[in-house]
């Protein structure tokens, strides 16, 4: 058993790093093992760190580590598990991630359901594996239901509070504007929040808002947020287990490579006080 394995992320700022710590630590904790956390800029310096200290094995957390530095990590012998990719790992790459598409789709029959119909949706725009997956379960949902997605009803929020409460604030104010949006993220759904309450907008009663990951902070808005629950901690701490696997196959004698593992873990739509059906 290794003493010490890395765990490297891009942020510790946020209740979503969070809990995917918490997650991670738990398990270490349970098979008597330290974790060292490494903060990845936009260089090559987290990669250094681990293979200058001969790591034993990674847990990356939300990044997307390039075919080189993923290349070079193999070379130095240092197994890796990564958790919510932004992009699709290499084939080679175990992985961690959560049911986003089927999440999407949750989200946008739960609207359906209510009887809405003109139905927008904030994303971070392009480039990230899940943000991707979740617009287009959201899609299907809809087309299932013989509904379009216009551009017009489409904002990009750059997984922030601030941008996605100022891109949806032109949306919301039009004459056609939607009578429920499904934001990608809790942090963008709070911008939903603030972009309703400066133009009187009141929430569910003239817009439902749906989120995704359940945060402490979705219960504890105003009203309590209808959101996609993310089992985010687990995630973190089934990559854990899947890394200590890697390292042991390693250590064995003559012992082969465990296969590559890919795991996606169920999200559950959790119903608050932030939808209801549209107004007459």
């Amino acid at each position: 058993m290794p003493a010490l394995v890395d765990l490297v992320l891009t942020a510790v700022d946020n209740a979503w790093a969070t809990r995917a710590l918490s997650g991670i630590e738990a398990e270490a904790t349970d098979a008597g093992i330290g974790v060292v956390m490494t903060i990845a800029r936009d260089t090559d310096e987290w990669m250094t760190r681990l293979m200058r200290r001969r790591s034993e094995g990674a847990v990356i957390v939300g990044l997307g580590p390039t075919g080189v530095q993923l290349g070079a990590l193999a070379a130095a012998g240092i197994p890796v598990v990564l958790v919510d990719p932004v992009i699709k790992p290499p084939d080679d790459v175990s992985s961690v991630g959560s049911t986003n598409w089927e999440g999407g789709r949750s989200a946008g029959e739960h609207l359906v359901g209510l009887g809405h119909r003109r139905i927008g949706i904030v994303d971070a725009g392009p480039g990230t594996l899940y943000n991707a997956a979740r617009v287009d379960g959201f899609r299907s949902a809809l087309t299932n239901a013989g509904l379009d997605l216009p551009t017009s009803r489409i904002v990009h929020g750059d997984w922030s509070r601030d941008a996605a409460g100022e891109a949806v604030l032109p949306v919301l104010a039009g004459a056609d504007r939607p009578t429920a949006l499904f934001a990608c993220s809790e942090s963008m759904a709070f911008g939903i929040y603030d972009a309703a309450a400066s133009l009187g907008l009141r929430i569910p009663q003239d817009l439902s808002v749906v989120g995704f990951d359940d945060l402490p902070e979705a219960q504890w808005a105003t009203p309590p947020m209808t959101t996609v629950q993310q089992p985010t901690a687990e995630m973190g701490s089934v990559a854990l287990r899947i890394l200590l696997d890697l390292i042991r196959d390693r250590r064995a004698p003559r012992g082969r490579p465990r296969g590559v593992t890919r795991i996606e873990l169920a999200t559950h739509f959790v119903v608050r006080g932030s939808t209801a059906p549209p107004e007459a």
